[in-house]
């Protein structure tokens, strides 16, 4: 079967047109030079589909072994550079699953039994995210223990405190950096917490209304180390309240980052100058040599603007979407990929 074919017999909803899709519109419509990303989450997904299917008997075990071992080769090709993303299959998922046909013939097809790319995506998105909700809690961990390791250093030290940026009693130091212990620590908190409702399974809700294939989700919710399964199919698809409250959570850690570093831009200034920043993480100016600038956290403090307005986004690319799925929701990656 050659490449042409193989990307024309994707596209399973071509028998019913007459024409082939515009250039224009298969270049405005596809996502797979940014949802690419998705590629381990979709592997992820897509074998404990399969190996649900197996138990069940949707699928023969000989299927299964064959999309194991071409999935095994396809993320191979994908860790190295090796694989070809092309933009006629649209996005992550019809890449991957033409690839594997190519590889291991109808077994490769019959992967995709009881399911839709609805159910699909909605789970890549939920298995990413989550993988990035523990790493982004793990960096929360650490930037409190370096709080608290320059605070320990630094108990003695008398600064001044603030309200209404004038001065009011004098604290340590110390107790200073503690308050941003605390802020750091309930947004560690809220990730975890919102990872509770990104870790449910869609998969099986398949377009909108479910399968009548037997499948068995609680199965695949367990082999992918999911808290649960999404209860209404239509919800399931089309859900992104996930994403949102990711995205709020996460302009609650920028406004905290923000926060500091306006402190850091303040103390750094001659007005003050509490603390100095070692040169490694300033610039200079180029006809002022005796400017040393605080970059880093001037940049920290611009890109919670960022964030923010992702999140704003994301609550607008939703407020108008009558159930189910909608193509709008493509439009939910990029914004949530920035934020993380």
């Amino acid at each position: 079967m050659s490449s042409n074919q193989l990307d024309k017999k994707s596209e399973a909803w071509s028998a019913l047109f007459s024409e082939p899709m515009s250039e224009l519109v298969q270049r405005y419509t596809a996502s797979v030079f940014f949802d690419k990303r998705l590629a381990d989450a979709d592997i992820t997904g897509s074998l404990a589909h399969a190996d649900m299917l197996a138990a069940q008997g949707i699928i023969s075990t000989d299927d299964l072994a064959a999309i194991q071992r071409g999935m095994t080769q396809i993320r191979s090709e994908i860790e190295s550079g090796a694989f070809e993303w092309k933009l006629a299959l649209e996005d992550v998922h019809l890449n991957i699953e033409a690839r594997l046909t190519q590889l291991v013939g109808d077994a490769g097809k019959r992967l995709h039994t009881g399911r839709s790319r609805n159910d699909q995506v909605a789970t890549d998105i939920r298995l990413w995210l989550r993988g990035e909700i523990d790493l982004i809690a793990g960096l929360l961990r650490e930037l409190q223990l370096a709080l608290i390791e320059v605070a320990e250093k630094n108990i003695d030290v008398i600064l001044p405190g603030f309200t209404h940026l004038q001065v009011a009693q004098p604290v340590s130091f110390a107790h200073h950096l503690l308050a941003y212990v605390e802020m750091f620590g309930r947004d560690e908190a809220r990730m975890q917490d919102v990872r509770k409702r990104v870790n449910q399974l869609p998969l099986g809700s398949a377009a909108l209304a479910g399968t009548t294939y037997p499948l068995d989700r609680e199965r695949v919710a367990k082999t992918l180390g999911m808290e649960g399964v999404c209860q209404n199919s239509l919800d399931a698809v089309s859900d992104r309240d996930f994403a949102i409250e990711f995205a709020a959570a996460a302009s609650l850690v920028m406004v905290h980052v923000s926060r500091l570093s306006e402190e850091l831009v303040l103390w750094m200034s001659q007005n003050f100058a509490f603390i100095r920043i070692a040169d490694r993480f300033t610039t200079g100016s180029s006809i002022m040599p005796q400017k040393k600038n605080p970059d880093v956290p001037e940049l920290a403090r611009g890109k919670t603007g960022r964030v923010v307005g992702h999140l704003m986004g994301l609550i607008t690319l939703m407020k108008g979407q009558p159930l189910a799925y909608n193509k709008d929701n493509q439009e939910d990656k990029e914004p949530l990929f920035d934020t993380v």
